[in-house]
């Protein structure tokens, strides 16, 4: 592995990040089991007859980290509650949680794989409980894992993972993550026959990745012929399958398959905001298809994940890119409702079809509301920002820490002499261009540092306690190993340009560092009540939408266009009066684009870029603010001259 995860309860988060997770203890996060009666009755997961699958544990893989890094006491005690009840009932046999059909039927204790119930669902509560060991180091969970991993050895051969859902078979790799941990804790080595095994059994990720026609034939592919591979969040769960075997197999085809994969997926498929489109399916890249909720929230950790495990820089920048855009515009401020299907272009949200894959006969995918579409989302939104917070650091293989991805923060952890160190991350960062690095061993102590210099940064520069010390280039990681000082401090400065980038249909985005900038339509909001799927909003437009930018800007972005900083709001969330960056260019109204069942199809461009089409003749000043502070916008934009 190139990097070590830093255990849960190391990282805590600070500024803004700090309000993130408060709001989200606060709202749903912290009361999910109180308001989804799907999780609130007769539970299965704590020995009752309800939910039994995945809901449960999608909620409790958010709410534990969430619960230790905002330190809300109650949520600790609530999410336990679980853990607990998992680790008091595992079966003699190894099998754990709710009860099977079988056990319920006999009143007997499940001994096989076909006495037991879908892999699946138990794949998450690993998770969880991996999760749980990191802060609490409970010497029940060692044995519990060692036990279940022992059961499925003995019974995966006739029981296999397919054997109940296709959902385990797609989704093995989670499986096999959790076996390779606990490797790491145990050094058993029937633990890698059992990888062997699981790998063996799930869909094989690596291939459709490294061959290439998978990506393709999926950018066309809409029919029932092996959905569940263009499945976009069994796609995001299954990218990391390829870099967690290769722990075990040394063997450098395994990256390389999903290096390849991975480009295809974001080329065919990529959307300006970061993440691919998934509405279910993988369905190209116009600016017009949806993106599952759920699919982002699990692309988000795979490419936790594979940071570890790669240290490719690459990677790193998808993380950012999805995380400060794709995932805030997708979930409503006070992270209670969300959006099944966010569009990149966006101009409506209400009732209807839209251009999905996945229609649903309710027409409720594109509204903002706890129930609306599918529940699996209302359920598994809730990791994505703890685990980002969570992977803010890493371990180095030389002892030291890395900071790969960014965002205000205190690490509290301890060299392998056991030399406590604190580094406290002091930034608005992705919202301002400088992070400052505050390093307090307990005293004084050499050990090495890493830093991410992105991508878009042509040229990083790096102070040590207000001098300029070393200047990266983007895209590379800046070491510094020094005797560290209580009271040594690093600025890393990201000298950031406004700048365009080309996208399907030949529309173009506008970028600034890791944001990506989207008109600011008028929003009005409307309150509706759904009789099977409860409170939902609609949103339509008060502004006009149908601007293209100029043939001008897109040559030369810096010079023609203006960007405000606004005051940081004290109060942060994830709304239009909080952003707190503008950019301000001109653009021309396109009066033939409009919109179609609620759908803005992209205008038909040249090959050179150009909106030939007729276009207003006023030049209008429009005002772009990040894409995560929206919930409708164009973010594609056509090109006039």
């Amino acid at each position: 592995m190139a990097y070590e995860e830093i255990p849960l309860g190391q990282i805590h988060p600070t500024g803004w990040l700090k309000q993130q997770v408060d709001v989200m203890v606060k709202n749903s996060t912290g009361h999910l089991d109180e308001n989804h009666k799907k999780i609130k009755t007769d539970n299965g997961w704590l020995g009752g007859k309800g939910d039994d699958w995945e809901e449960t544990p999608y909620w409790l893989d958010g709410a534990l980290p969430a619960a230790y890094l905002s330190g809300d006491s109650a949520l600790i005690k609530k999410v336990l509650n679980y853990v607990n009840w998992t680790l008091a009932h595992q079966r003699p046999s190894g099998f754990f949680g709710p009860y099977s059909k079988y056990e319920k039927e006999t009143g007997k204790m499940a001994e096989t794989g076909d006495q037991a119930a879908d892999w699946w669902p138990r794949m998450i509560m690993l998770k969880i409980l991996q999760q749980y060991y990191q802060v609490s180091h409970d010497p029940r969970v060692i044995p519990f894992m060692t036990k279940y991993f022992q059961f499925q050895l003995k019974n995966l051969k006739n029981t296999p993972l397919v054997k109940y859902t296709e959902w385990a078979q797609s989704r093995g790799g989670d499986n096999l993550m959790v076996v390779y941990w606990l490797y790491r804790q145990t050094k058993a080595p029937f633990l890698l026959e059992l990888g062997d095994l699981i790998y063996s059994q799930t869909t094989n990720w690596t291939d459709l990745l490294g061959n290439r026609d998978w990506a393709i034939q999926a950018a066309y592919q809409q029919n029932d012929q092996h959905w569940m591979d263009r499945h976009a969040v069994n796609v995001g769960m299954g990218i990391k399958l390829p870099a967690i075997y290769s722990q075990s197999k040394k063997d450098p085809h395994y990256l390389q398959a999903l290096k390849t994969g991975f480009r295809d997926l974001m080329t065919l498929h990529g959307l300006p905001h970061g993440m691919f489109s998934g509405d279910e399916d993988l369905h190209g890249n116009d600016p017009i298809q949806g993106t599952e909720l759920c699919a982002t929230t699990e692309t988000m950790f795979s490419l936790e994940q594979i940071i570890s495990i790669t240290g490719d820089t690459e990677y790193m920048d998808a993380l950012e890119r999805m995380t400060f855009n794709a995932l805030p515009a997708q979930i409503t401020e006070d992270f209670n409702g969300k959006q099944y299907f966010g569009m990149a272009n966006q101009v409506e949200v209400k009732r209807g079809v839209y251009s999905f894959s996945l229609p649903f006969w309710r027409g409720m995918n594109n509204v903002y509301g706890p129930y609306s579409g599918y529940t699996c989302c209302t359920a598994n939104m809730h990791q994505a920002w703890p685990k980002y917070m969570s992977h803010l650091w890493y371990k180095t293989t030389e002892g030291g820490f890395a900071a790969l991805v960014y965002g205000p923060n205190k690490l509290e952890s301890s060299l392998a002499s056991g030399v406590k160190v604190q580094i406290e991350e002091k930034t608005n960062y992705p919202f301002e261009d400088q992070i400052q690095f505050n390093i307090n061993p307990e005293k004084k102590q050499s050990f090495p540092l890493e830093f991410r210099i992105p991508s878009w940064c042509e040229e990083a520069i790096i102070c040590l306690n207000g001098k300029e010390l070393q200047r990266e280039k983007g895209g590379k990681i800046a070491k510094i190993t020094r005797e560290w000082n209580r009271g040594d401090q690093i600025t890393l400065q990201f000298p950031t340009k406004i700048r365009t980038q080309n996208w399907g249909k030949n529309s173009r985005s506008v970028e600034y560092g890791p944001l990506i900038f989207a008109l600011k339509i008028q929003e009005d909001f409307q309150k509706n009540v759904h009789p099977q799927e409860g409170e939902y909003f609609e949103i339509l437009p008060k502004s006009d939408w149908n601007f293209a930018v100029l043939k001008k800007f897109v040559d030369k972005p810096a010079e023609n266009a203006q960007l405000i900083k606004k005051s940081f709001p004290g109060n942060f969330l994830w709304n239009q009066e909080s952003a707190p960056l503008e950019i301000v260019l001109e653009g021309k109204k396109l009066p033939d684009w409009k919109s179609h069942a609620g759908v803005a199809y992209q205008p038909v461009t040249t090959r050179n870029g150009d909106y030939l089409g007729p276009a207003e003749e006023k030049i209008e000043k429009i005002i772009l603010i990040p894409f995560g502070f929206t919930r409708l916008r164009i973010v594609a934009f056509p090109v006039v001259k």
